[in-house]
């Protein structure tokens, strides 16, 4: 069962209501750049014309579901969360999600450590004669990998990169 499966009928319509009251505007900027009318007058047109503004207006909406979904996801994997904790919540199985978002979830070498720091995550690991750090944020931004001589140094910078990205 998914969450949504879970809602009750009036969350459900409060959710529908607010993507509408979200999306109209959205429409009309759309209509507006297609039609060169104001966006005041949205609805007066050909209906075929005004259902396919609604629907452009849908798909952009789709595709910003779809990255900030992907982002949760990483967010999550970052936090620690398998690939079958992720399907589970989507209605899909472990290779589902895995397939769906493959960066969401990564396996620390062996030797790394891991640092839970102001709502973000780093992972330290050790690499030849240094030590490299990766770290995602509160917010959702994910370093580059870099080095530093020492361990210590590597924490203190992927703190200094959490702080600064904490929400």
């Amino acid at each position: 069962m998914t969450f949504s499966e879970q809602l009750p009928a009036e969350e459900l319509t409060g959710l529908e209501s607010a993507l509408y009251e979200a999306l109209n505007p959205l429409a009309a900027a759309l209509r507006a750049r297609t039609t060169g009318q104001p966006e005041q007058q949205m609805w007066h047109g050909e209906p075929v014309d005004i259902a396919l503004s609604v629907l452009a207006a849908w798909k952009v909406v789709d595709q910003e579901v779809k990255r900030l979904t992907a982002v949760a996801a990483g967010t999550a994997g970052s936090y620690g969360a398998s690939y079958e904790q992720l399907g589970a919540v989507w209605g899909i199985t472990r290779q589902g999600a895995r397939k769906k978002w493959p960066d969401a979830v990564t396996r620390p070498a062996p030797g790394t450590t891991t640092l839970a720091l102001f709502g973000g995550r780093a992972e330290l690991a050790p690499s030849d004669d240094t030590w490299t750090w990766t770290a995602t944020a509160a917010d959702g931004t994910r370093s580059d990998t870099t080095a530093a001589p020492t361990k210590e140094e590597a924490a203190a910078l992927a703190g200094a990169f959490l702080k600064e990205h904490a929400r």
